[in-house]
């Protein structure tokens, strides 16, 4: 590709033991299989609105965007997790006791919700401009999708609205106060309570090992990004030279939106109507009419760190990052080489069908490769970048 052709813009997402990488109109996710082999499913992805329309509009463009990363990240996650799954509980099951299968059931169910998480943690949102996931597979596959949609878009709502206000009222009870529900006060309370409940429970996930080779695998993803935003061949030596923090990451989207929601809801909050009934059932009427700005919010913090991410990465406005940049030194770990080498695999296949789109098959496509060095020499993947 000439320096003058315009080099699409790539996104990702750090999966189990796999990356997934999305441009404009590709989208890949390459795992790493317990024997070392390299999985690839990569297919092309349909633009879901022409240039110019109303999806690409300021605003409008967060909201389809973020939209389009619950659903490509729930797919590349439930794709990594049924590999995972075939490389380490094929065996035959063990015997377990009921307080064993109990123990099972809620660690299966921790590890669920802890993915939920990592999806909006280690995603890029925006590469997409407003398109639709495509062809995913049958109608049992898109209810899995449906479903871990649902998952990730309901575990947000309780994390960013229900138990940052709960614990902004308890807070308020247990000093014996009583601040009006609808204050700028209170809402600045319950930001600052978001902040806590994300930081900590991250924090949290990190210590399940499953969980930190995900955030290594997020490490290589931004590692991998940035070598070729910075123009360099796609190896493992020039990945390693470079930060496991990004701007556009969705970790930094996180805590964006938690600062936004304080302005957004301190101005309409007041507005809100009042109910005249105990203040438990005010605190409920108060969530469920927070609901409808949640979009909102994830459009004006979409355009925000749109902005940031463009003209705040130098000199003294690279300060606006800094609280993104901290709360990632949580989702990102240094990874080693077997991990750089996925996330450039996935790069790889997704800049080969980006470029020979019309050489491509339109259906999706799964390739397993012995190892890196196979895939590099392959003659779509290895000269894609």
């Amino acid at each position: 590709m000439s320096a003058s052709e315009q080099r699409p813009y790539i996104g990702g997402q750090a999966v189990i033991e796999g990356v997934m990488m999305r441009s404009p109109r590709s989208f890949s996710i390459v795992v790493r299989r317990k024997s070392g082999e390299l999985v690839v499913r990569e297919r092309p992805v349909s633009k879901g609105a022409a240039p110019g329309g109303p999806w690409q509009w300021p605003f409008l463009r967060g909201v389809a965007s973020l939209v389009e990363a619950v659903k490509l990240g729930s797919e590349a996650l439930r794709f990594s997790s049924e590999i995972y799954e075939r490389d380490h509980f094929d065996a035959p099951p063990t015997r377990l006791g009921a307080a064993g299968s109990a123990m099972r059931m809620v660690g299966s169910a921790f590890r669920a919700f802890a993915y939920t998480v990592v999806a909006l943690a280690s995603g890029e949102h925006g590469s997409g401009g407003g398109g639709t996931s495509g062809d995913g597979g049958g109608s049992s596959a898109d209810g899995a999708r449906r479903l871990f949609s649902f998952l990730t878009i309901g575990f947000a709502i309780v994390l960013f609205v229900v138990l940052p206000q709960t614990a902004a009222e308890l807070g308020n009870r247990g000093l014996g106060v009583s601040l009006d529900l609808r204050s700028p006060l209170f809402q600045l309370e319950t930001g600052a309570f978001k902040l806590l409940i994300i930081v900590s429970y991250l924090l949290l996930i990190r210590r399940v090992p499953e969980i930190k080779r995900v955030f290594q695998y997020h490490g290589a993803e931004h590692k991998t990004i940035s070598t070729y935003e910075a123009g360099e061949e796609l190896l493992v030596a020039n990945a390693r030279q470079k930060t496991t923090l990004h701007p556009r990451c969705g970790t930094t989207f996180l805590i964006m939106v938690a600062f936004v929601s304080v302005i957004v809801f301190s101005a309409v909050a007041p507005l809100l109507p009042h109910f005249h009934v105990s203040r438990v059932v005010e605190n409920l009427f108060l969530i469920v009419l927070k609901l409808p700005f949640l979009p909102v919010i994830a459009a004006v913090t979409f355009e925000i760190q749109r902005i940031f991410a463009r003209y705040c990465t130098t000199g003294v406005l690279r300060s606006l990052l800094w609280p993104g940049f901290l709360v990632q030194k949580i989702t990102t770990i240094e990874p080693d080489d077997d991990q750089l080498e996925v996330a450039l695999a996935s790069l790889k296949a997704t800049l080969w069908r980006e470029h020979a789109l019309a050489l491509a098959p339109e259906a999706a496509t799964d390739r397993t490769f012995l190892n890196f060095a196979a895939l590099s020499a392959d003659p779509g993947y290895g000269k894609a970048a």
